[in-house]
């Protein structure tokens, strides 16, 4: 529920006139990571038990955990029709730049379907195919549970910093239910999260692309392009392949018309297959004429996946190097993308 939506239900609850003071209560009892009604103790007994026989707080049942050396935690969450996801904790040492002082900083990512339908040949994901979409609270869920675990680990020291909706499952192809919970998120009376902090990460749906201009939410986008070969595209993004790399274009420009946001092209380099020269300036082409950052991935080797009867490898560093040298003489923004969580396939 929405913050007005819980102000509403409780009006309903039979429990008389409830001052709009406690919906904020447990609201923010909620954020805090209360498991249970019993935890809110600045509410009546009377409504703690009401509230416990007519409502649940969680609705996603942590069936699973991995924890890598390098910090991060994966979450494994069955849900109530016996459908799997999973959300994963990225953590990274920072220092201040103020004061010099070291600290960790906390990243969720996010899925927001069982399983996906876009189907991409070098994607874990993509070959367990589309079960379906996530409702709201499995949404945010996945970040409450994410908190519980920083909060375990620094207690109330530190909190997320940053959400990336890059898991299991194609945003856009979501994306009424993912407004919604980031709405929820993004309330002040609650985790008060800042959109500037959270990133979007889709396969390429231009219609979704233009209803987030129009409509939102006010997030960052990031665009998982890999290639700008239309053909090799289409291979190796099947459940993309609607969606021409032209009319793509085209609605990255409308949405930066619109939000006047800086737009990430994020590239999972594949050994020998989107690596070569053509490939790099075929790239630097479809990234002219945007405000564009190109976040270059090597791939992380999947055992059993293959792409025209190879199985795809990890390129080399040098393979690497070579790609981005070409994108920078070509005057495009290069960034390379930190591993993390290797160790528990995060």
């Amino acid at each position: 529920m929405t913050f007005p939506e819980l102000a509403e239900t409780l009006e309903q609850t039979g429990a008389g006139s409830v001052p709009p003071y406690r919906a904020e209560q447990i609201f923010s009892w909620i954020s805090r990571g209360a498991l249970s009604f019993d935890r809110m103790t600045d509410l009546p007994q009377a409504w703690r038990r009401e509230l416990a026989a007519r409502f649940s707080i969680r609705g996603s049942r942590v069936s699973g955990r991995l924890d890598d050396p390098d910090g991060t935690s994966k979450l494994r969450f069955t849900l109530a029709d016996g459908a799997v996801i999973e959300a994963v904790l990225l953590a990274a040492e920072k220092t201040r730049p103020d004061r010099g002082e070291p600290y960790r900083s906390y990243t969720a990512c996010l899925s927001t379907q069982a399983g996906c339908p876009v189907g991409c040949v070098f994607c874990k994901t993509g070959s367990l195919g589309f079960l379906r979409n996530l409702d709201t609270f499995e949404l945010t869920d996945q970040f409450l549970a994410l908190s519980d675990l920083v909060r375990e680990r620094d207690g109330g020291s530190c909190r997320i910093s940053h959400i990336v909706v890059m898991g299991m499952g194609e945003p856009l192809l979501n994306l009424a239910a993912l407004r919604k919970a980031l709405d929820i998120l993004c309330d002040p009376r609650g985790f008060g999260f800042s959109k500037r902090r959270i990133t979007i990460s889709t396969s390429g749906i231009s219609a979704g692309i233009l209803e987030l201009a129009e409509q939102g939410p006010e997030a960052e986008l990031a665009l998982s392009l890999t290639t700008a070969r239309e053909d090799l595209r289409r291979r190796l993004m099947p459940g993309a392949g609607g969606n021409s790399l032209e009319g793509l274009k085209g609605a990255l420009k409308i949405y930066q018309e619109k939000t006047g946001r800086r737009i990430t092209l994020e590239t999972v380099l594949l050994g020998g297959i989107n690596t070569g020269s053509g490939d790099a300036r075929a790239l630097a082409a479809f990234a002219k004429g945007l405000k564009t950052t190109v976040n270059l991935i090597p791939w992380n080797p999947v055992p059993g996946l293959s792409f025209g009867g190879e199985k795809i490898r990890e390129p080399p560093a040098d393979e690497t190097g070579r790609f981005r040298r070409l994108l920078e003489q070509e005057g495009i923004q290069v960034t390379g993308r930190y591993r993390r969580g290797r160790g528990i396939s995060g």
